[in-house]
Order: C-alpha cells, then sequence, then structure tokens
C-alpha cells in the first residue's frame, strides 16, 4: 500500500477533500466521494468506477488492511489524525474511511439497455428527486437482483455522496444509465422486447397479479405527483393494494414490494 502520511490539512494532495459538504453542491469535475468501510469496498473491488485515494483515519487503518490490498498498485491512502481529518472534512468523520472515485464517461441508457441479457430487469426512474430515496431505490434494484437503473433528467444523482451512503454502495454496483426522451425510452423499451409496467396508487391490475417475463421494464415516479398521465396512459400500470383509505407508499418503499414482486426467484 502506498500510505502517505497527512500532518496539514492544506497539504494539496488532499484538496479533493476539502469542505466535503459544500462541494456536495457544486460539484466534482467528473469525481464523486465514496464514503464507509463497505462502500470503500466496493468501490475497490467492483471494477466499474476508478479510486483516485483514499483518506483514512490512522486509528482505523489497521481494521481495512484487507480492503485497501485490492487498491490497484501505487493507489496514494492519505492517513490523517482525527483533528486533521475533521478540518479537511470541514466536520467531524467519525468514519474516518473517505475515498474519491472517477466517474468516468456517463452511458446513455438505450446504450445500456442494448447490453442486457435475455433475461433482464430494469428500473426506470422519473423525477427521483430525493437523495435518500435515490439511494434506498439503488439498494433495492442490488438485492433484488435488477440488472440496470435508468434515470430521466430530472432524477437527482445516483454518485452523489448521500445516495451512494444510503445505497450502501449499491449506486457503485448497479449499472444506471440517462435519458432525455421518455417516448423515445419507451419505443425503445418496446423493440428490445420489454414489457413495461408503471407503479401507481391508482394501477389498473394488482401488482399480485402482474406476472414477470424474461424482460421487464418497471416504472416508478416521485411521491406526491406520481409518474406522469402521458406516461401512465401509455402503459400497462399496476398497484400494490392497501388497505381502505390509504394509498401510498414512500417510492423506496414501494421499490422494494415491487423489485421482490418481480425478482428472478
Amino acid at each position: 500500500m502506498n500510505l502517505v502520511p497527512i500532518d496539514d490539512p492544506q497539504d494539496p494532495r488532499v484538496a479533493a477533500y476539502l469542505d466535503i459538504r459544500e462541494r456536495d453542491l457544486v460539484g466534482r469535475h467528473g469525481r464523486f466521494v465514496a464514503e464507509g468501510k463497505v462502500v470503500l469496498d466496493l468501490l475497490l473491488s467492483g471494477g466499474r468506477f476508478a479510486a483516485e485515494s483514499a483518506l483514512i483515519l490512522e486509528n482505523r487503518l489497521a481494521g481495512l488492511e484487507g480492503i485497501l490490498r485490492k487498491a490497484p498498485p501505487g493507489l496514494p491512502v492519505y492517513v490523517a489524525r482525527g483533528e486533521v481529518m475533521d478540518r479537511i472534512a470541514g466536520f467531524h468523520m467519525h468514519r474516518g474511511i473517505l475515498a474519491i472515485g472517477v466517474r468516468g464517461t456517463p452511458q446513455s441508457a438505450e446504450a445500456l439497455l442494448e447490453t442486457l441479457p435475455a433475461s433482464a430487469l430494469a428500473v426506470v426512474l422519473v423525477g427521483i428527486s430525493n437523495h435518500d430515496n435515490m439511494g434506498s431505490i439503488f439498494r433495492n434494484a442490488a438485492a433484488f437482483g435488477a440488472d440496470a437503473v435508468l434515470l430521466d433528467p430530472t432524477c437527482c444523482d445516483p454518485l452523489y455522496r448521500k445516495a451512494i451512503r444510503v445505497s450502501v454502495g449499491a449506486a457503485l454496483k448497479v449499472p444506471f444509465g440517462s435519458f432525455d426522451n421518455t417516448s423515445r425510452l419507451t419505443a425503445t423499451l418496446d423493440r428490445l422486447g420489454f414489457r413495461q409496467f408503471a407503479l401507481s396508487p391508482r394501477g389498473e391490475t394488482d401488482i399480485r397479479a402482474a406476472e414477470r417475463t424474461s424482460r421487464l421494464a418497471l416504472y416508478l415516479g416521485t411521491e406526491g405527483e406520481g409518474l406522469p398521465e402521458t406516461l401512465l396512459n401509455r402503459l400497462r400500470t399496476v398497484r400494490i393494494a392497501m388497505v381502505e383509505g390509504f394509498d401510498s407508499l414512500n417510492v423506496a418503499a414501494a421499490s422494494a414490494v415491487a423489485l421482490h414482486h418481480f425478482s428472478k426467484r
């Protein structure tokens, strides 16, 4: 391991880690922050994203030796005392484990769909702007074997630090791509043999009666407004039945129910 002691919070070698929360808001120019032991392990072992460096609290180093040995040769692992790390990050880093990852070239939803296997489950997100929900949906997608997550332009960034943390690293594991035009995406899914279900409290079919086909795309919309009417009118709609007088689940919880039902079990 290439261990590099850091004693000065203004050391230019750790400039990417300065004032993490503020930089969450303005972006990192093609990079993202991975936080926590499990997320670091997925970053270093998953192969989807390259790691640029790690910043580790010195008293956490011994417990991370096995994970850090998965890093590519020469990856700088910066090591700092607690007070130095807190001053670098701009707040108390009780986990003491950070890394910088490189986003690479963004993938389009259409290009990603072309790579999926003959039996595939895709999750299509429209208007998911809450990072907790985004992270939870990715976690559920990983848990129930979804092959891809497709995001419209109004969705928040799945590689935002909080989204990655809530996903427990699943955002680094489940392939995702973006699309600009919903009509074009639905046409692409039709062409590639995907059956398409839109999840809505007003869905025409109880989800328990909806059968999984070999290729399936499940659409999820933002809480409150839900999916656009134009999309609901175009697709087959399914609902999660609930007690009378209550017809709404948090979208992350709804995704867990739906993905479990449609998982390849």
